[in-house]
C-alpha cells in the first residue's frame, strides 16, 4: 500500500477520534454556558462586519442545536448587513440564498435538522459575492486549518472563494487547537472566534 494511502488513512482516523472527543464535550455544555458564549461570539463577528459598509454582504449559516453563535447570530448579522445562507444539495454541495430578513419565519426546516431560507436559490456560486463568510467547525488549528463534521460539504464551497475573500470559524473555547489533522480538500479560514480568545487571525 503506498505511503500516501496510508497517511491519508491515519489522517482520516485522526480526524474521526478528534471529531467524536468534540462533539462529547459540545454535548457537556450547559444551556448557560451556550447562551453566553453566543451573545460573546454574535458581537465579534458583529465588530467585524461593523468594519464594513452597510450595503456588505455576508455567508453566514444558521446555528442548530450546540454549534456556535446561537439563535441569534443570523439576526444581529442581518441588522448590519446582507445576509446569505447555505442551502445544501442533494449531493452535499452548498446552494445559497438571502436571509428573509423582513420574514425570518421564512426559515424552513431542512435535512439533516438545518434551517435554510425559503427564498430563490442564488447558486453555487452566489457565495463568491460574499467580503466575509462565516463558518461552522469543530475545530481549527494555529495554522487555520479547518474540521467540519465530515460531509465536505464548506470545503466545497471555500473553494470557490477568492484570495481577499475573508474566512472566519465560529467555535467554543477549547476548539481552537495546536494541530488539527488534514486532508489534501480542507480548505484553511483566515481567523477563528471564540468566546474566550475573541478573534483569533491566522497565517494563512
Amino acid at each position: 500500500m503506498p505511503d500516501l494511502t496510508r497517511d491519508a488513512e491515519r489522517s482520516r482516523a485522526a480526524k474521526l477520534a478528534l471529531r467524536d472527543r468534540l462533539l462529547t464535550s459540545r454535548r457537556a455544555l450547559t444551556s448557560s454556558a451556550l447562551a453566553a458564549a453566543a451573545v460573546t461570539i454574535q458581537d465579534q463577528a458583529l465588530s467585524l462586519v461593523r468594519r464594513e459598509d452597510r450595503s456588505v454582504l455576508v455567508a453566514a449559516y444558521v446555528p442548530v442545536g450546540r454549534e456556535p453563535g446561537g439563535p441569534g447570530l443570523v439576526p444581529s448579522l442581518a441588522a448590519h448587513a446582507r445576509v446569505l445562507l447555505p442551502v445544501l444539495l442533494p449531493d452535499n454541495d452548498l446552494d445559497w440564498a438571502a436571509y428573509p430578513s423582513a420574514t425570518p419565519s421564512r426559515l424552513v426546516d431542512g435535512p439533516h435538522g438545518l434551517r435554510e431560507p425559503d427564498s430563490p436559490r442564488l447558486g453555487v456560486t452566489a457565495v463568491t459575492e460574499a467580503r466575509i463568510v462565516f463558518v461552522p467547525a469543530l475545530a481549527v488549528d494555529r495554522r487555520g486549518v479547518r474540521m467540519g463534521r465530515g460531509g465536505g460539504s464548506y470545503d466545497r464551497a471555500l473553494a470557490r472563494l477568492s484570495a481577499d475573500t475573508y474566512v472566519v470559524a465560529l467555535l467554543h473555547d477549547g476548539e481552537l487547537l495546536d494541530h488539527v489533522p488534514s486532508e489534501p480538500h480542507d480548505r484553511p479560514v483566515h481567523a477563528a472566534i471564540t468566546p474566550g480568545g475573541g478573534l483569533t487571525v491566522f497565517d494563512t
